[in-house]
């Protein structure tokens, strides 16, 4: 079975459609076509139902899926292997990050990789802490950084990173001047949260939850499902939220907002490296963990 003609079958499937497949490829919509329609005649079975300008898999291309996913990963896996006996890190790796690591932690570390080893290549997939552990947990992410431990039992996860929650305010707010706030204060204030599944508000719920509170003894006005959406909300004055500080970094030094911890609230967290337990990780993968562990930026934390 022809590894190339899995690979154009897989990311027709991925993407639904065959003209964006030949764009991410970079070959012919014909030149697809007729991979996938070679692979076809080589099973005796449709892979892909053609619908208009989509198509999706059939239930024989599904299966075929998962087998096209772990024969197209081990033969990664095994280009990896020689250019590591040869002392080359080469080759291409999926990380899936959620918001905060994702969008605040891991760009440095891949860019710090790269410089290191600048063969490789690194697609970044920012979701949810709940997308990334399913992206792993697929296969569609070799290894992710959560902010949330996952629950699936097939997942393996471990510490790598502090964090720490704070209130954030508009840099006119009364309380952009304290040096902390109290529970009870936060409490009266309007109250932004990031939707269910992310790891800051699974942190927060946590945390309240410790002080024999829940969100609904706050006054939440509004949940946002990315931490941009809820700082774009805390400078237009739609209420004050509870975020991660490396988050606000950049806008608390321009004093476009102000973030200080609640005194009585402690509402810390890790950042958790996943990785699934029973598939074997790539050389390429095994290489970005060591270094990931060994980064100043992980190791300072």
């Amino acid at each position: 079975m022809d590894l190339r003609r899995l690979e154009i079958f897989a990311k027709v499937a991925e993407l639904g459609s065959f003209s964006r497949a030949a764009e991410a490829l970079f070959l012919t919509q014909p030149t697809v076509s007729e991979h996938v329609r070679a692979l076809e005649d080589e099973l005796g079975v449709q892979l892909l139902d053609r619908l208009g300008r989509g198509a999706q898999p059939t239930p024989a291309g599904r299966l075929l899926l998962d087998y096209a996913a772990r024969m197209l990963a081990l033969g990664r896996e095994a280009r990896q292997a020689i250019d590591r006996y040869q002392g080359r890190v080469s080759g291409a790796l999926v990380i899936g990050g959620s918001t905060i690591p994702g969008e605040y932690v891991l760009p440095a570390l891949v860019g710090a990789f790269r410089a290191k080893h600048p063969e490789v290549s690194v697609s970044l997939l920012i979701g949810s802490s709940r997308d990334v552990s399913l992206w792993v947990e697929e296969g569609r992410a070799e290894l992710g950084v959560t902010g949330a431990r996952p629950s699936a039992r097939a997942l393996h996860a471990k510490a790598i990173m502090s964090d720490e929650l704070v209130i954030v305010v508009p840099a006119e707010h009364p309380w952009a001047e304290r040096k902390t706030v109290s529970l009870a204060d936060v409490r009266a204030e309007p109250l932004v949260v990031r939707e269910r599944g992310s790891g800051s508000r699974e942190a927060l719920e946590r945390a309240l939850g410790g002080a024999g509170l829940d969100l609904g003894a706050c006054r939440v006005v509004g949940e946002m499902g990315s931490t941009q959406a809820i700082k774009q909300a805390v400078r237009a004055g739609v209420g004050v939220s509870i975020i991660s500080r490396r988050a606000v970094e950049d806008e608390c030094r321009a004093r476009q907002l102000a973030a200080l911890p609640i005194r009585d609230l402690k509402v810390d967290r890790a950042f958790w490296l996943v990785t699934h337990r029973e598939r074997t990780r790539s050389p390429l993968a095994l290489a970005f963990v060591t270094f990931v562990e060994s980064h100043p930026l992980v190791v300072a934390s």
